[in-house]
């Protein structure tokens, strides 16, 4: 096999045929550790590296307002994470792209993290792909676009309930 959209279709294979073996292989740990400080600069560790984020708060939650903050990166995190399972789905079905765009916007209401409301933080979020393929047309694009929706763990994070463990140590 090779790449196809920048996915390497042999270390998918490879992954799929491991967990075919031994399910367990399939689960993955994601794990982030960060300590608050006066410092804006976080580092944080990855399969190859390191790399400082830098995160600031908006000036009306007291931050700054210099760096991104806390919900551009969730944003960013979940259409990462979305575009990813959209564009490996793709290659796995050799749909070979020729352009890939994505805006996503998110609206967030504080009323609630400010204890003033009840209505739901967060009052949805929307994907515009503009997806183009040089073998597969807009039907096609869009069947995948489904699987995505269904394959992402971001989207079944988002859709499902799961176990939140916060704990003071």
């Amino acid at each position: 096999m090779a790449k196809i959209n920048n996915v390497d279709l042999d270390k998918v294979a490879n992954t799929i045929a491991k967990g075919k073996e031994d399910i367990s292989t399939l689960r993955k740990p994601v794990k982030m550790q960060g300590e608050w400080n006066l410092d804006p600069n976080s580092e944080l560790s990855f399969e190859k590296g390191k790399q400082v984020v830098e995160i600031d708060s908006p000036s009306f939650l007291g931050g700054e307002g210099n760096r991104l903050g806390p919900m551009a990166y969730c944003i960013s995190g979940i259409t990462s994470c979305f575009i990813g399972t959209f564009v490996g789905i793709t290659a796995q079905q050799g749909v070979k792209l020729t352009k890939l765009t994505v805006t996503t916007q998110c609206n967030i209401n504080f009323a609630k993290a400010f204890d003033l409301s009840e209505d739901p933080i967060t009052e949805g979020i929307s994907f515009e792909i503009d997806a183009q393929s040089e073998n597969a047309d807009n039907r096609k694009l869009q069947e995948i676009l489904k699987m995505a929706e269904e394959r992402c763990p971001a989207m079944y994070s988002m859709t499902h309930e799961i176990d939140i463990n916060a704990k003071i140590i």
